[in-house]
């Protein structure tokens, strides 16, 4: 009998490395995880990864046989295979896909984390028969992945689509890659925090957000706050769905995409964030593109959409 074929997605994260065995359906055969350690050289996690990785495959590989791995991972550069100045990860330009294929014979591709999503919202979500459109993962930062005419949108660089470094305010927070008032601040899962933040400080209504250790505070507890009518949790979605909602609104005067599809830990908050941040984008795009591009919840909300993402991946090469 002839063995199945299966991808290997890889998700390199601040905290977590994941990895994946994933058929051409998109069914995760066998999922693992190994903590990223990022003041590590790549060197040390690629190994250790290595050895994660053959130690899950021991009891599958009677069955299934290993095609080729996608990875994803922030800063991750399609063209050159490296992983160059990542945020979280105390790395300069490490030569990750030539580190991998030390272990392995078999083609390898890789692409920063937002990208991966947005692959991977195309061949396994609800992007397949969509030929321009946009993914924007709201987690630690703020990801953004440009498909336009099927294929994704790299530069010449391999950097392109990095909507968490525009400027939303010029004298704003501090952000991670050395310049203040950027986006993924403001529309991350951090970002509403320290709204919320900031409007404790304001105002004297009461909260039940007042009660939590600001060290303690994440966005699902703003979100839960929320769910019971908590007016600080309210209006930081609301502030927040507005800053996103203007960025969107740029973005789709110069791509006009099918669809926006939100993903990521703060997409998670529901009607909370997609509702504000919508009637923002409406309100501020001109009347020729308005209601046309809707704000969508990805399809693989339940799934990890990086390992997904990083699997489709290195199947579009295996494919082209």
């Amino acid at each position: 009998m002839s063995k199945i074929p299966v991808t290997l997605g890889i998700d390199i994260g601040g905290t977590n490395t994941v990895f994946s065995f994933i058929d051409f359906d998109g069914n995760c055969i066998k999922t693992g995880q190994i903590p990223t350690r990022g003041q590590e050289p790549a060197e040390k996690l690629v190994k250790r990864l290595y050895e994660s990785i053959e130690k899950s495959f021991e009891e599958l590989k009677s069955l299934y046989k290993r095609v080729g791995i996608g990875i994803g991972a922030p800063n991750g550069n399609y063209f050159r295979g490296t992983v160059e100045y990542p945020p979280n990860l105390n790395w300069e330009i490490a030569p990750v896909k030539e580190l991998i294929q030390q272990y392995y014979d078999m083609p390898t591709a890789i692409t920063n984390d937002a990208n991966a999503a947005a692959i991977g919202e195309k061949v396994y979500g609800a992007a397949r028969d969509m030929k321009d459109f946009i993914v924007i993962t709201l987690g630690t930062g703020l990801g953004c992945g440009i498909m336009v005419n099927n294929q994704l949108v790299y530069g010449a660089d391999g950097f392109a689509g990095e909507l968490g470094h525009t400027t939303v305010f010029p004298d704003g927070r501090q952000c991670g890659c050395g310049k203040r008032g950027c986006l993924e601040t403001y529309a991350s899962a951090p970002g509403i925090c320290k709204t919320v933040l900031m409007f404790l400080a304001e105002e004297t209504i009461d909260s039940l957000l007042r009660t939590i250790p600001p060290a303690q505070l994440t966005s699902k507890m703003v979100a839960n706050a929320a769910q019971k009518g908590d007016p600080i949790a309210l209006k930081a979605f609301n502030y927040t769905g507005r800053i996103l909602g203007m960025k969107l609104a740029d973005v789709v005067a110069f791509s006009s995409p099918e669809a926006i599809f939100l993903f990521g830990g703060l997409a998670k908050s529901g009607t909370f964030i997609f509702e504000p941040t919508k009637k923002y984008m409406e309100g501020f795009l001109p009347p020729v593109f308005r209601n046309k591009v809707p704000l969508l919840p990805s399809a693989l909300k339940n799934k990890n959409i990086a390992v997904m993402g990083a699997s489709a991946l290195i199947l579009n090469e295996l494919k082209a």
